[in-house]
């Protein structure tokens, strides 16, 4: 099913004022993270928000994803400030891991790993 103009729109609001805030809370926090909004996904009817966080160093993972999840209501609070000129309603927010650079360092590994054994 293809995106709409709309939903591309305000899932690229959502990414750049998010991205803003984590490395704002990055800066000022006295760990050394990263935060990076890999991307978001709107449903339809704008309804819900799939937002993909990349988080570095990996131990700082868990932590995170459980503050991020206990402060929602924070987090949809900001951007409905960020959108109340954009939308009508304020999506749901559901934060993920996105461990896609994890998978890529795998494969990257075990094709190293492979060496000078061609497959073919």
């Amino acid at each position: 099913m293809n995106e709409s103009n709309r939903q591309r729109k305000v899932a690229q609001i959502i990414q750049e004022d998010f991205a803003e805030l984590f490395r704002k809370l990055a800066s000022e926090s006295k760990q050394n993270f990263l935060i990076t909004v890999s991307d978001v996904k709107v449903t339809a009817d704008l309804s819900i928000a799939k937002i993909y966080l990349s988080i570095f160093p990996q131990e700082f993972r868990t932590p995170i994803m459980k503050e991020i999840d206990e402060n929602k209501s924070f987090y949809r609070n900001f951007i409905g400030q960020k959108m109340a000129k954009q939308v009508r309603i304020i999506p749901e927010l559901n934060f993920y891991l996105d461990t896609t650079l994890d998978d890529v360092e795998r494969i990257e590994k075990e094709l190293k790993g492979l060496g000078d054994n061609p497959i073919l």
